[in-house]
């Protein structure tokens, strides 16, 4: 099966995630510069969320342009990723209504570990049948930046019950972690695209 589908689909769906949570920016009724106080919670909740949408569609863009092909259960694994990204915006709108409260904060949390998970699965499977081109999955490596984000993220979900602007930190953290992409994978793919080019 070819990429292309997949690439235009996943684009799809995450411009409708954060079309979705951009709606809950309402306008105040008043002209006064203080009118927009009570929207900090609602905009630093959407300007997080925001970041993480774009870090995903990063990588996943990075992730798709090495692979080669994909089969029926890397459809489902892209699928799996974009069903826990696509609830992003509902977590993110309890988040910011109860201004940060305990229990959206933790499942602020889990709709973000989650799609972590997702995302791990889909980047192993693609290794594991071959899909993804050999440079790209050597740069990719055992993937530590993933396996330390899970580790905040759970963290942030229990730190959540205490403090959850604790918990909010740590989100950031990670979000701060992934705003940069993996030069590795970047430079894989620069050296592919020269290679294409020479053999023309």
């Amino acid at each position: 099966m070819i990429k292309e589908r997949l690439t235009a689909f996943s684009d799809g769906v995450l411009a409708i995630i954060i079309t979705i949570m951009v709606l809950e920016l309402k306008a105040p009724h008043s002209s006064d510069w203080k009118a927009l106080l009570p929207l900090a919670p609602t905009f630093t909740a959407y300007a997080l969320s925001f970041a993480y949408v774009a870090i995903y569609w990063n990588n996943h863009h990075h992730l798709l342009q090495g692979t080669r092909y994909v089969n029926g259960a890397i459809l489902w694994a892209n699928t799996h990723l974009l069903f826990w990204l696509s609830l992003i915006p509902f977590s993110t709108a309890w988040l910011s209504e109860t201004r940060f409260a305990e229990a959206p904060a933790a499942l602020y949390g889990v709709t973000l570990l989650l799609p972590a998970i997702a995302y791990f699965i889909l980047s192993r499977l693609l290794i594991k049948t071959g899909a993804l081109e050999t440079r790209i999955a050597k740069a990719i490596g055992s993937d530590r930046k993933g396996k330390v984000s899970l580790a905040l993220y759970v963290c942030g979900i229990a730190l959540s019950f205490a403090t959850p602007y604790a918990a909010m930190a740590l989100y950031a953290l990670v979000a701060l972690i992934w705003l940069a992409p993996d030069k590795r994978i970047e430079r894989e793919i620069e050296a592919a695209s020269e290679r294409a080019e020479n053999q023309r």
